[in-house]
């Protein structure tokens, strides 16, 4: 008898393996030195990743296998392009380009009609987007796509939103093996002004009780507007360690407000 097998285009889920972060490694070491057989076992050992990123995708409508599909092609796009200069776990890099892969054949799926011309400008940005990515290692501004496509920065605004879906701040984009990181995670917010609540007596009080580190992501993300990736590549340490961080302090502090 076989004990939480789930079937998904004739993979077995429950037998997938996992990769330890030293073996995937010496794994991408070994690939880019010419072992091209490894590309096979580093897409198979790396599905589970598309299994947790097909999940937030459940109430679409869309069948599981086709999701699931898609994703892989995001996963294979993902191995193929990782750089390993770059200090990122794989997951970190992969889980965006598998999302990406599954928005793009969401909104080719849409029912709701764009123009053609408006749609090849959406695709335009999000492809340049996406080799942005690889050759920085960071989210672009739309000013240097704009840039890069010789468009005006509206023009491209303007396409992306019409072919984008709402979501909420709170949806999870990824689970790290604890707290979920939620969209809201992924935002900046450039307005100082409206900080006079960080200046009330209590939050001073509460500020103190935190340790230094605590402090210094807490000033990054609330007093600076930076995202939980910013802040990580400036302390350097993983985006999900900055997410669990933030949120003890905040935990922390809410004992002394």
């Amino acid at each position: 008898m076989i004990i939480n097998k789930v079937e998904i285009c004739g993979v077995n889920t429950a037998k997938l393996p996992v990769l330890s972060a030293s073996k995937m490694r010496d794994m991408f070491v070994r690939l880019q030195s010419g072992e091209l057989p490894l590309r096979n076992e580093l897409i198979h050992g790396n599905l589970r990743l598309v299994l947790s990123v097909i999940q937030r995708f459940n109430n679409r409508g869309e069948y599981v296998d086709d999701l699931f599909q898609v994703g892989c092609i995001g996963l294979m796009k993902a191995i193929d392009n990782f750089d390993l200069s770059q200090n990122v776990k794989f997951s970190t890099y992969a889980v965006p380009m598998i999302i990406g892969e599954i928005r793009r054949y969401l909104r080719d799926n849409n029912p709701i009609r764009v123009s053609r011309s408006m749609r090849d400008v959406a695709y335009k940005a999000l492809q340049i987007r996406d080799a942005l990515v690889t050759k920085y290692a960071r989210e672009p501004s739309i000013n240097e796509i704009a840039a890069e496509l010789e468009i005006p920065r509206e023009e491209i605004i303007f396409a992306l939103d019409a072919i984008q879906e709402p979501i909420s701040l709170f949806e999870p984009i990824y689970h790290d093996g604890g707290d979920p990181i939620y969209v809201m995670d992924q935002i900046s917010d450039d307005k100082h002004a409206d900080v006079s609540w960080l200046e009330s007596v209590a939050i001073k009080e509460a500020l103190r009780k935190l340790s230094d580190r605590e402090k210094h992501i807490l000033t990054l993300r609330f007093f600076e507007g930076k995202t939980q990736m910013e802040v990580a590549d400036e302390i350097g340490i993983s985006q999900a360690q900055v997410s669990r961080l933030e949120k003890a302090a905040l935990g922390h502090m809410r004992k002394y407000v």
